[in-house]
């Protein structure tokens, strides 16, 4: 078969959209080799984000003028060349789907991560707000299928979009299978080394902004005997406030932030820590979560929402806008040997279900 995919995020972004584009690529890539995966990108990526395998083909705009209006390209005139490539089914990753490719006989697919910016509309934009609801409803109606990444996702189009629950397929994502190798001794010295990482210490891993709550983590370590490290994007004005509670608290000795962290360094990073502490107030999933499990570090994360799918039912879960009740789990979990042992092995286990070859059976049983 030939499978188009929106590539734009797998080339251009380097995080969620970009991550969970290039791992589904990745997968199917290997487990259906036979197939010729065409990879539509509306211009070349200054960063090498994916390696091409010998079943891709990335394809740009072919004319002169499209490349330079990449972006309508992308959006509507794109379906004569997704026709002239003979593409069967065609998978919109982030959200979206061209208009006029329900006037074809292309399968359609579209994956919804999430419908933030409804449930948070303070966090952006009118008219970001506008743009992203209007592309996400036109691609949940005109797609043969949508996937949602988790059940919380689902009801979220369910309720938001108005899209029959019925059409809607829930599917989950994995993680790079950096996050679940074992490293040699010298590279987790190295790792050490270079960002002089304390000897025991609580993780947080994600862009530093409101919703994802680290102030409240902050706070809650203030009166623990341990350090927070956090790994994430650090410019946005939250960060700043962050920041500032550190300088006005003294806490500045008790927290150390990471940025531009390769993935095998953030993979030995979540290894070292003792706990893995995720206070967000809403995702569409969770991916930090299962990164953890993964790396057989306790996690501690959000009552309600999406994080008991990816948490499981060894992780402990609290109220995140509640700095105490974030704090007695910590203490909870590393005052208790046997408790964080348990915690670890039981939450490798649940991970499984994450595996590739169980979430790429699932995805390409809905393109055949």
């Amino acid at each position: 078969m030939n499978i188009g995919f929106d590539a734009k995020r797998a080339f251009h972004n380097g995080t969620g959209l970009g991550n969970y584009s290039r791992d589904l690529l990745r997968i199917l890539s290997t487990f259906y080799p036979e197939n010729t995966y065409f990879l539509y990108n509306p211009k070349k990526s200054k960063n090498l984000r994916y390696h091409l395998t010998d079943n891709n083909v990335e394809v740009f705009p072919k004319s002169k003028f499209w490349k330079k209006l990449s972006s309508i390209w992308r959006q509507r005139a794109i379906v004569k060349q997704l026709v002239a490539d003979n593409i069967e089914i065609y998978h919109g990753l982030s959200g979206e789907l061209p208009r006029g490719i329900d006037k074809t006989t292309i399968k359609t697919i579209v994956t919804i991560h999430d419908l933030i910016f409804v449930r948070y509309p303070k966090l952006y934009s009118f008219f970001d707000r506008k743009i992203h609801f209007n592309k996400f409803k036109h691609a949940a109606q005109v797609a043969d299928v949508v996937i949602a990444i988790s059940e919380q996702t689902k009801r979220d189009i369910v309720e938001f979009l108005g899209i029959n629950p019925n059409k809607i397929k829930v599917v989950y994502q994995g993680c790079n299978h950096a996050l679940k190798k074992e490293y040699n001794q010298t590279l987790i010295d190295n790792t050490k080394t270079k960002y002089k990482l304390p000897t025991n210490f609580i993780l947080n891993v994600g862009t530093i902004e409101e919703r994802k709550n680290l102030l409240n983590l902050v706070k809650a370590i203030q009166n623990i005997d341990t350090k927070l490290v956090v790994v994430g994007g650090d410019k946005s004005d939250y960060a700043k406030k962050v920041k500032q509670y550190i300088t006005d608290n003294n806490l500045s000795d008790k927290v150390l932030f990471l940025k531009n962290v390769a993935l095998e360094e953030l993979a030995i990073i979540y290894k070292l820590a003792n706990v893995f502490v995720y206070p967000s107030i809403f995702e569409g999933f969770g991916i930090p979560i299962i990164e953890a499990l993964y790396s057989k570090t306790a996690v501690i994360t959000s009552k309600d929402g999406c994080f008991s799918e990816a948490g499981g039912e060894n992780s402990i879960y609290i109220n995140p806008s509640d700095p105490l009740e974030i704090e007695t789990a910590i203490k909870q979990i590393l005052n208790n040997p046997s408790l964080k042992k348990e915690m670890e092995e039981k939450g490798l286990t649940f991970v499984q279900k994450f595996n590739d070859d169980v979430i790429v059976k699932n995805i390409y049983n809905l393109y055949i």
